[in-house]
């Protein structure tokens, strides 16, 4: 198809959409053309410019992208932002201490003084955004193979990227959409100074912990609170302690109105990464080939992890961060499949692949669509095996384990070496020796080999002994599959895996260095494995997969011109999106309806005294019992958390739930299990994500927390009357 053809019909589609209220994942700069109608007619008050505009200040400027995989907002003139508890983990934990548990105990700064600066944390703002589809596609051959094409891509996108106007401070990223038939530049703002201000205890923040995840009802504080700092320009600029808050073009005032079932509710943020477009095939290949090796491998994990967490404090400080990030993907994957099982999934595929094939046998004007799907489909089967193993070796050799890091550390001063100079190598290995307590900080070299073992040996039981690279079958012999024989001498004979050794290690010389490294087993073991990942497993991996990244763009602009009554919004891919919905309940299986609002009253259901996950604040608790709720309850109650419609995923956990008229009345942290499939097949019956009540973040800030000044910085309105009840 020719660049025209493909930007009209993306253009023109919309304009045969099917009303669907909740689906889609929409670019704000489209949204005058494309959704403000429909938004209207669902109760929004506000319009699209008001939404998305370059010219003055507007909703897009209040959402910023928190650090590179979750999103906040702007919730004052002072730049506070409000996120997640589980975004800001991270920092919250490297922040804690025996002597101050901030995970334990919550953190609130009373003064700006406070506010403790949190380095290597960001925070982006979308400055504007420009259809570029026929700059990055200029010279552009459709014969051209998938590498030639992408080679052509890449050099005339960096090219773009200097020819775009923009501020000296301001940086461009350039992505594409349906697949690569379309591209967007956006003109962004990274701010590098930004500062914890306040999270509430993991008893609030983490309620519910691992059995509540992806799970509703839900009864969890998820939030936590810090400040964008600029320099006396208002511009982005490095820490420093001169810099003040940075003054935002605009912020969210909260509303105290609360929400009601039927009310219109909007989530914006940075989704991460969507396939709504699979064909059956690749959809059973995720549900039924990857999926299980991913939950498999990461059960035993986090049944290790969770052994050591409940038995010692000082590990569940250390692993805390680590063991939430494993856990939410194993949870998440869990759940993925069972809502595509429930629903029919790959059923609902399978039919609009049959649907896509009628058509197109229909008229001759489309055969060249004509075994699109079948072409793709083989190709799928031929992926499997490889991209089956792909997943075993990256869930027990490196999602899952630290021992990795201490080989990746020198393989980054190798490569560093080998790029920039010995001048550069020796600064790099310097910064490394400096901060070498960072690496064993949450490194207990016990509970990385018991994991380490019992994920080996399911992967050699279970891996296509094809494909298990043969210095690792060499070894397992001289151990006779003695798996933790094996891992305790590979830990044990490093001189990586000790602080005093890698010290020791990183003092020496370039030559020096370098024999060490490369006489070492651990960097043996993985530099074996990666270039047989390299050679084998990740070459036919991406041969294959350069084959179908093709195909998928060729299926998906056919799809758009085969299927001109359907709505086709993009893939997430960490750009600024909209998606639209209501506050509603939903009806996950027989006999079970879910309401679509919680309280307090469900944290105290829930409580169990002295239980890691489900464990109450003396203080919540009491001001439970006198219903000390101030201006933030509701006839008696306390409002918590409510669900909607809004087509969210990973990126989307931090996003601001916004009203009507542009008001914040919640913040997104999650998705309703049965429904986590949304991510490849968006089902309006049970897809549902998760939001914390915003009134129930104020009443721990304030009532809590005893930090009003933080909520007298916000503008608090009542953009609407309660209904009067009967």
């Amino acid at each position: 198809m020719k660049l025209r053809t493909i930007i009209v019909i993306i253009v023109s589609l919309f304009s045969y959409r099917i009303v669907f209220c909740g689906e889609g994942m929409w670019l704000p700069i489209l949204l005058k053309s494309l959704n403000e109608k429909e938004m209207k007619s669902m109760g929004m008050k506000i319009s699209a410019d008001d939404i998305y505009n370059i010219n003055k200040g507007s909703l897009k400027d209040a959402i910023v992208q928190f650090g590179g995989g979750c999103t906040s907002e702007i919730i004052s003139n002072q730049s506070l932002l409000l996120t997640n508890h589980h975004c800001g983990y991270g920092y919250i934990q490297s922040n804690t201490t025996l002597e101050h548990n901030y995970l334990r105990d919550g953190f609130w700064a009373q003064v700006r003084s406070e506010e403790i600066p949190c380095p290597g944390l960001t925070a982006t703002l979308i400055v504007s955004m420009e259809d570029v589809t026929s700059k990055i596609l200029q010279g552009v051959d459709k014969s051209w193979d998938e590498n030639k094409r992408r080679n052509k891509v890449d050099e005339n996108t960096e090219k773009l990227k200097l020819v775009l106007p923009k501020l000296k401070d301001q940086d461009v990223l350039i992505r594409s959409f349906y697949n690569g038939n379309q591209y967007f530049a956006f003109i962004i703002e990274v701010f590098k100074d930004v500062r914890f201000v306040g999270a509430p205890p993991e008893s609030i923040g983490k309620f519910g912990s691992d059995t509540d995840n992806w799970v509703w009802p839900r009864h969890t504080g998820d939030f936590s609170l810090f400040r964008i700092y600029a320099n006396k320009d208002n511009r982005p600029a490095e820490y420093s302690k001169d810099n003040k808050p940075y003054t935002p073009k605009h912020f969210l005032p909260v509303s105290m109105s609360g929400v009601e079932t039927g009310d219109f509710t909007m989530v914006f943020g940075f989704p991460g990464r969507t396939t709504e477009y699979l064909t059956e095939e690749a959809s059973r290949q995720q549900i039924e080939v990857l999926n299980p090796v991913r939950i498999s491998l990461r059960d035993k994990t986090l049944k290790i992890l969770d052994k050591h967490m409940r038995a010692d404090e000082r590990t569940k400080i250390q692993y805390a961060a680590k063991y939430a990030g494993i856990a939410n993907a194993w949870k998440k994957w869990i759940g993925e499949n069972l809502g595509m099982k429930t629903t029919n999934g790959l059923e609902k595929k399978h039919r609009a692949d049959e649907e896509f094939k009628k058509r197109v046998n229909a008229n001759p004007a489309y055969s060249d669509y004509k075994n699109l799907v079948q072409d793709l489909d083989f190709l799928y089967r031929r992926l499997e095996p490889f991209a089956k193993s792909r997943e075993f070796y990256a869930e027990t050799f490196n999602r899952n384990i630290d021992l990795v890091n201490f080989y990746q550390l020198q393989k980054r001063l190798m490569d560093t070496y080998e790029g920039r100079g010995e001048a550069t190598f020796n600064a790099k290995k310097n910064d490394a020796l400096i901060n070498i307590e960072g690496y064993f900080k949450n490194f207990n070299s016990a509970i990385d080999q018991e994991i380490f073992a019992a994920l080996l040996e399911q992967f050699h039981k279970e891996m296509n002994p094809a494909f298990v690279f043969n210095y690792l079958k060499d070894e397992l012999k001289k151990y006779n599959n003695n798996y933790m024989a094996f891992t305790k001498d590979l830990y044990a004979s490093s001189s990586m895996t000790n602080k005093d050794s890698l010290a020791a290690m990183l003092s020496l010389d370039y030559k020096a260095w370098m024999d060490k490294v490369k006489a070492d087993k651990l960097w043996i073991f993985y530099d074996e494995l990666n270039y047989y990942l390299a050679n084998d497993i990740t070459k036919m991996c991406g041969d294959l997969e350069d084959q179908i990244a093709d195909l998928k763009r060729k299926h998906m602009a056919a799809l758009m011109e085969v299927m001109p009554e359907k709505k086709f919004y993009p893939d997430a891919n960490s750009t600024l999106r909209v998606t639209y919905g209501k506050v509603e309940g939903y009806h996950p299986r027989d006999g079970v309806q879910y309401l679509a609002q919680t309280t307090l009253d469900g944290v105290m259901e829930k409580y169990i005294p002295g239980d890691y996950e489900f464990d109450v604040p003396k203080k919540l608790q009491l001001l439970y019992k006198n219903k000390d709720y101030g201006i933030y309850g509701e006839d008696g109650k306390m409002p918590l958390a409510f669900i909607g419609s809004n087509h969210t995923t990973g990126g989307n956990s931090g996003s601001p739930a916004i009203d009507g008229q542009g008001n914040l009345i919640g913040l997104n942290f999650d998705r309703v299990w049965e429904g986590t499939m949304s991510d490849i097949n968006y089902d309006p019956s049970i897809c549902r994500n998760i939001m914390v009540d915003a009134r129930y973040i104020l009443f721990i800030i304030d009532k809590f927390a005893g930090a009003p000044w933080l909520v007298k910085e916000m503008q608090l309105v009542y953009p609407k009357k309660k209904k009067s009840k009967k």
